[in-house]
């Protein structure tokens, strides 16, 4: 089955067993972040920039939260999608294993069954994705609107007249060397700027401590 969802925004899978949340496929900007001229009074430098958007959204510590988030969000979903195609896997097994041992009846039964439970398979396969996507797609647009004012200003205050998304399909990059790529800058600035909360990244930690609250209570009084 090659159900895949978009967590791993920078090559890993938000489908932790089929292998592949790539999420940083589905992310697209703009071709080109165009910067306004420098500001009154300042000459414009002319520098030229080089950002993978594709990376950055997902190497920020809330692009890391998101797709943990998505990934615990729909594995349920992706767990009876997998146990379902293995239904379907086991059925055709039987039928091959009993072929020529089954009456007709039985055997039409069985291979109905199993068109039924592909049919159902097709289905929840499509729900899921388009599921997936409009949750990616919520976050990408959450992370990405936020990044493109972080870009602004780093390009405004630093001279930068054009940056150009490597990672945008079309973009007219042939070569470009690594002095100009700016991707792990926007990235550090983004989590200064938005940093993620604690009580966000360990949700755990709060029931871990709960045991701790008996000896919050008052001690007895003294006669």
């Amino acid at each position: 089955m090659n159900s895949r969802l978009l967590t791993v925004w920078g090559a890993r899978s938000m489908l932790t067993r089929t292998a592949a949340l790539a999420a940083a496929c589905i992310f697209s900007t703009g071709a080109a972040w165009a910067q306004a001229p420098a500001a009154a009074g300042s000459s414009a430098s002319g520098k030229v920039g080089v950002i993978n958007i594709r990376q950055a959204i997902v190497t920020t510590a809330e692009g890391k939260l998101a797709s943990a988030e998505l990934q615990s969000q729909f594995a349920s979903r992706q767990n009876e999608i997998e146990n379902l195609n293995k239904q379907i896997s086991d059925l055709q097994q039987r039928l091959q294993a009993s072929a020529n041992k089954l009456s007709q009846e039985e055997e039409a039964r069985l291979r109905q069954e199993g068109q039924r439970r592909a049919q159902r398979l097709d289905r929840m396969n499509t729900e899921y994705q388009e599921d997936v996507n409009a949750a990616q797609a919520d976050v990408i647009d959450r992370i990405g609107r936020k990044m493109v004012d972080v870009l602004d200003r780093y390009a405004r205050e630093n001279g930068y007249s054009v940056v150009l998304d490597s990672s945008a399909q079309g973009t007219p990059i042939l070569y470009a060397s690594t002095q100009i790529d700016v991707t792990q800058d926007i990235i550090r600035l983004y989590d200064q700027a938005y940093p993620v909360k604690a009580a966000a990244a360990a949700p755990a930690k709060p029931a871990a401590a709960k045991p701790a609250q008996t000896t919050s209570q008052p001690p007895a009084s003294k006669p």
